[in-house]
């Protein structure tokens, strides 16, 4: 009897036991592989194991993850370049050493979660992650950064820095930026600058000495030995030109603003005034000059300093333009909503100056306007011999940068039609007629 109620209860305890199986494998196949109406498979071996090494498989999959994480992370704290990373609240998840240093995050320790702008009070730099985040495309800016700090007594040692960030959007509403300090590269281009300036102050008193020795030379030699002393006034006045043009750019760079004299300009009758003044070295290749737009532009800006615009860009233009050809000028007043929503802002003209040469070469457009960049490296037509203005890579820098001070901009191409050099200008302050 006593047999018989333990077999009993083995065979109840194992129908449990039993029962609960089915149970918990049913289960799990609804788990891991629902059932569909028409399906009829059945599942063959139990789950349990095979759930087992699909959770052994994901944490392995985890660790490895948080490996990578950590890998990107170590080579971020000594990247170059400094990196932050904020949540879709703008609230800093991590950022490496460099980006400390750079942004003085010292109330930010690693861990922590807080708002960016509570840390760093730079608009500019708020600015572009809500861009970057809203556009959902990576975004470049450049700004001067003006640190805070929370000790007054350190504030004299803070300087201003100009900084230029690369944003990029990330998941789930995050974004990360990396941070370039370019306070160093313009420290050391400014003390270029500077030496060059004072080498140029230096050498202005010694060649207007020299230019005057060349001058009584002229006076008292004959011909054939004159023609030497000719030669060389024109290799002074190349270098005085040259230092001249740079002291006038520099101070022109330092300081636009002061170097304008406002007032109301009639651009057709000051372009006709320059190429008056250019006509006898047009006519050694047989050159002419159309017009076309409005008979009377009127803008507010520096008549000297446009003038001298217009002065090196025909300079060019004649210096590379092929032989019986003609440079277009095509003058156009641009109302503001043509490029804008609003009409609240002045007109704006827009000037293109397009000759027949062969033009800028591909890859030197970039760098047409930068200082020293001289005109025979991308324009290979030959340039006249014995012209009045000497080129001395310059001009166009000087022509940019009067540009800008009159608040407008300026942009070399290549003309589709004519293969020639094309020069678009665009000025503000269109007077109304």
């Amino acid at each position: 009897m006593l047999l018989l109620g333990f077999l009993l209860g083995l065979a109840v305890g194992l129908g449990f036991w039993i029962w609960q199986q089915v149970q918990l494998n049913r289960y799990l196949t609804q788990v891991a592989q629902p059932a569909h109406r028409n399906s009829k498979m059945k599942v063959a071996l139990p789950l349990l194991p095979l759930l087992r090494r699909k959770i052994a498989t994901l944490n392995q999959h985890g660790h490895d993850l948080q490996q990578s994480v950590q890998t990107y992370q170590n080579i971020l704290e000594i990247a170059p370049v400094g990196y932050l990373q904020v949540d879709e609240e703008n609230q800093l998840l991590w950022c490496n050493q460099l980006a400390r240093e750079i942004l003085y995050l010292q109330r930010w320790q690693p861990g922590q979660v807080r708002l960016l702008l509570e840390l760093v009070r730079s608009y500019e730099l708020d600015r572009l992650i809500e861009q970057t985040r809203d556009r959902q495309k990576p975004q470049t800016k450049e700004w001067i950064f003006h640190p805070s700090c929370d000790n007054a007594a350190e504030m004299p040692t803070i300087k201003s820095l100009l900084l230029r960030a690369f944003s990029l959007p990330l998941p789930n509403g995050q974004v990360g930026v990396f941070l370039e300090n370019r306070q160093p590269l313009l420290d050391m281009n400014q003390v270029r600058e500077r030496s060059f300036s004072d080498l140029a102050h230096e050498l202005r008193t010694p060649l207007t000495s020299i230019r005057l020795v060349v001058e009584t030379l002229q006076n008292r030699l004959e011909p054939p030995l004159n023609r030497w002393v000719d030669r060389l006034m024109q290799e002074v006045d190349r270098l005085v030109n040259l230092v001249q043009s740079w002291l006038e750019l520099t101070q022109m760079e330092a300081n636009p603003t002061m170097q304008l004299h406002m007032e109301t300009v009639e651009l057709r009758s000051l372009i006709a005034s320059v190429w008056e003044t250019l006509e006898p070295l047009a006519q050694r290749q047989n050159l002419s000059i159309s017009y076309t737009g409005p008979e009377k532009l009127l803008i507010k800006a520096d008549s000297a300093r446009i003038y001298q615009v217009f002065l090196n860009l025909f300079d060019n233009s004649i210096k590379y333009s092929s032989p019986n050809s003609s440079i277009k000028i095509k003058a156009e007043i641009l109302s503001f909503k043509k490029n804008h929503e609003d009409n609240s802002h002045p007109a704006m003209l827009e000037i293109n100056l397009i000759d027949a040469g062969e033009g800028f070469a591909d890859e030197d457009l970039p760098h047409v306007f930068e200082r020293f960049y001289r005109g025979d490296k991308a324009r290979k037509h030959t340039a006249l011999p014995d012209t009045n203005i000497v080129g001395n890579g310059l001009g166009l820098a000087i022509v940019r940068q009067i540009i800008l001070a009159h608040g407008g901009s300026i942009k070399a191409m290549n003309h589709p039609q004519t293969g020639g050099a094309w020069i678009q200008i665009h000025i503000p302050e269109v007077v109304a007629n």
